[in-house]
């Protein structure tokens, strides 16, 4: 992409009126544009980032098992009622009338629709387990929406269901999705630790949150060190291998990580000091085990193997997927501007040329921005005819992994800068090392 032909409203100052980080970056370096309060219209760079990460959850959840579909996001109130669940959910959901004086909701989740478009199609155990997911917009009318996308009223989720014959059945759905969770977050560039969460009425040890730190971030965590070094993406742990994933669970379970709200002084005391780690953090997913609260009010059922009628045990998975955006900002910028892990940037590399006016510097730009697009590297290439000391602002700005710069005395010498954004580093290179190192 040209930044000349780009829709790339990139602002000079922060606004005044965003409160965080995130919130401030997104708007300054035109990721969003807000609509109404706590509703944003996603532009093309912030769009970019959004898909990027939505492609990461998809291909964890396939790689888990999981089928992909699509859900509406307006729902029968009918359904919400046989659940029981419609008068109870309070102010949050947004209700409304068709012309037909029919009562509608736009869905803030899903567990209803899902459970009755599953007990509709499923009457044999022979047809468990299950775990289907889609990734959709969801609304959820907050009284105070605030800190950008990261209390919005829409905004984008990925939610999976899991059905299984029994408990144990469901646990090893659960387990799977865990590591899913794990890989997903791992392959993104970011840390998020899975955190025990409230498990509500339902009890167990089937509830975690997954807790991106960040300075910013809403809850208070305590967390083992272990967890620094943990690689969840090692050979010999595969989806299916029920031993391996039972011994994920209890490497997870057994190594220290809570909220403020499930802190545990007691556990706590038994991590040794040099490994205890405390901060604030951002929730990002959480996966939930809530057996037959809703196969059971839903009437799903499904004969057993002994001719009997089962009720499916259940499970749900969410991932923010537009919450995420914001949440990798919180952890991952720094006074100049956001620093994208690579897998979720919009572009890979961003190319400045620091005189445009200048036919040798153009012309090498312009070849070294063919190069990159001809070997599939998703490329921005400033060539607006501005200052060099604008452009870098801007590249900066919108935290692309790499930048390179072009410029009179370089080229002269044969060289370009090549300038790694996390770190800083710069280092003069040929154009076919820069090539060679970007393309590695």
């Amino acid at each position: 992409m040209r930044f000349s032909r780009a829709f790339l409203p990139v602002l000079k100052e922060s606004p005044a009126d965003a409160q965080i980080v995130s919130h401030k970056l997104m708007l300054q370096a035109g990721l969003v544009r807000q609509t109404a309060a706590g509703i944003y219209a996603w532009l093309p760079l912030g769009f970019r980032v959004l898909q990027k990460i939505e492609q990461i959850v998809r291909e964890e959840q396939d790689r888990a098992g999981a089928q992909e579909m699509l859900m509406p996001t307006l729902q029968s109130a009918e359904l919400w009622r046989t659940s029981g669940r419609y008068d109870a959910y309070g102010p949050e959901m947004l209700r409304i009338k068709d012309r037909h004086d029919r009562e509608m909701l736009y869905g803030p989740t899903n567990e209803e629709m899902i459970t009755a478009i599953f007990r509709d199609e499923v009457k044999s155990y022979r047809e468990l387990p299950r775990t289907l997911y889609h990734i959709q917009w969801k609304f959820r009318d907050e009284v105070r929406p605030r800190f950008g996308v990261m209390r919005g009223r829409e905004f984008l989720m990925k939610d999976a269901y899991s059905f299984d014959l029994d408990e144990a059945g469901a646990r090893q759905s659960y387990y799977t999705q865990m590591l899913a969770y794990l890989r997903t977050f791992q392959r993104m560039g970011i840390k998020a630790v899975p955190m025990k969460a409230d498990s509500g009425p339902i009890g167990g040890d089937l509830s975690h949150e997954f807790i991106v730190l960040a300075p910013t971030g809403e809850s208070e965590v305590f967390y083992d060190a272990a967890y620094d070094t943990f690689d969840w993406n090692q050979p010999d742990l595969r989806y299916g291998d029920e031993a391996g994933l039972q011994g994920l669970f209890d490497q997870v379970n057994s190594t220290y990580a809570a909220t403020d709200e499930t802190h545990d002084e007691a556990r706590w005391g038994d991590v040794a000091d040099d490994r205890k780690r405390t901060g604030r953090g951002i929730e990002v997913g959480h996966i939930f085990y809530f057996g037959d609260k809703y196969s059971e009010s839903m009437g799903l059922k499904v004969s057993g193997s002994d001719g009997q009628m089962v009720t499916p045990m259940m499970g749900s998975y969410g991932v923010g997927v537009s919450r995420l955006v914001g949440a990798i900002i919180e952890a991952s910028h720094d006074e100049a501007g956001i620093i994208w892990p690579e897998a979720v940037a919009p572009w890979k590399v961003g190319i400045v040329t620091m005189r445009a006016d200048d036919e040798p510097t153009a012309a090498a730009a312009e070849s070294l921005y063919a190069d990159l697009q001809s070997a599939g590297i998703d490329v921005l290439y400033d060539d607006r005819n501005e200052r060099g000391g604008v452009k870098l602002g801007t590249m900066d700005l919108i935290g692309l992994p790499w930048q390179v710069i072009v410029g009179p005395r370089g080229i002269a010498n044969g060289v370009v800068e090549l300038k790694n954004r996390a770190t800083g580093e710069r280092e003069e290179l040929n154009v076919d090392a820069a090539m060679a190192r970007l393309t590695a």
